[in-house]
């Protein structure tokens, strides 16, 4: 029974970033041995358990084969005779496939050290194509490691249009989808998460009312950009700067899906297209299952956003209105956006 170091420990560790987290994989093992060892079984699908002492998580050795669409439809196969190769050929990236021995030597049969080396996010193997999950994944680590020069490879690209095409992205289910994108709404470069989905076609399928806003243009005396999707990531930017929480950057992003539905004869200008915006975001939530506080800011934003920006102009009435509206005389500590204490 040998174990070895794996994943994000071993990624973080090369990166020279603080590691959080430690998982193993055990070779050689059954899951007997484990639990007369004293590791405490709390596998569902495949045979993983807790360190008697540390509680860091110990998987024994496994393949898996697809067998039905989505990200539910696999098979795993644990056992003795597993080899460490094997394993780590089912992960996403290479930079995620690598492992350290007992003695602290890198094992590396994918070229993850490489890929590190060069800032290149690239999928192990075609099997990446058989999870439809790992395209957010791979934008969710896009968005996490942008800061520090890394780059979706082509041909990993390519192989996610390709399974976007198959139809795999429209097997996945909303909770599913609104857990990855959270998690990449929280990274230091939230933008790259929407444009990497966007450049394998999946933004299309998971965020259409996003998507779509890209190519609607702007009067460029307000937003030199020019463009309603390019002024989506640049306030989306602005937010993770401010390393606002998790509700205002989803309201950042949906805020001004409106400028989709705008009239073409009205184009650049975009009249009424808070109000407009609305029943999108909703349904928006709603598809994704978002949580109630992400929902309510969104579509507190949506509406009222202009607002915001008129509120030195307008008159006492039509401010305490909008305070009324946005609920900050019942909430006024600013609950409702997740205002950090001291924050502007």
């Amino acid at each position: 029974m040998e174990a070895y170091r794996v994943g994000g420990a071993v990624r973080d560790e090369l990166l020279g970033r603080e590691v959080t987290e430690t998982d193993w994989v055990v070779v050689g093992a059954t899951p007997q041995e484990m639990e007369a060892a004293g590791y405490r079984p709390v596998g569902k699908d495949f045979p993983v358990f807790l360190h008697p002492e540390t509680n860091e998580e110990y998987a024994l050795a496994r393949t898996e084969r697809k067998t039905a669409a989505g990200y539910h439809g696999f098979a795993f196969h644990a056992a003795p005779d597993v080899s460490l190769e094997e394993d780590l050929a089912r992960r996403d990236l290479t930079i995620n496939a690598m492992a350290r021995d007992r003695d602290g030597a890198l094992i590396d049969p994918y070229g993850g050290y490489a890929d590190l080396q060069a800032r290149r996010l690239r999928h192990v193997t075609e099997a990446f194509a058989e999870d439809p999950v790992r395209i957010l994944r791979l934008a969710r680590f896009a968005a996490r490691l942008a800061p520090e020069g890394f780059s979706v490879a082509e041909e990993t690209l390519a192989l996610c249009r390709r399974m976007v095409e198959a139809g795999e992205v429209d097997a996945l289910v909303p909770e599913r989808v609104w857990q990855e994108l959270a998690r990449g709404l929280m990274e230091p470069a939230p933008r790259r998460l929407i444009e990497v989905l966007r450049a394998c076609g999946a933004a299309a399928r998971i965020l259409p009312e996003i998507d779509a806003l890209f190519g609607v243009p702007e009067r460029t005396d307000r937003h030199p950009e020019g463009d309603a999707g390019e002024h989506t990531l640049l306030v989306l930017d602005a937010a993770a700067r401010l390393e606002l929480p998790l509700a205002p950057r989803w309201a950042a992003l949906v805020h001004d899906v409106g400028k989709a539905l705008t009239p073409a004869e009205a184009l650049p200008r975009h009249p009424e297209h808070e109000e407009r915006g609305v029943a999108p975001v909703e349904a928006l939530c709603e598809r994704l299952r978002t949580p109630r506080a992400c929902r309510d800011l969104a579509v507190l934003v949506t509406r009222h956003h202009m607002d915001a920006h008129r509120a030195l102009e307008m008159r006492p009435g039509k401010v305490v209105d909008l305070l009324e509206a946005v609920d900050a005389f019942r909430r006024p500590r600013g609950c409702r956006a997740g205002r950090r204490p001291g924050s502007r």
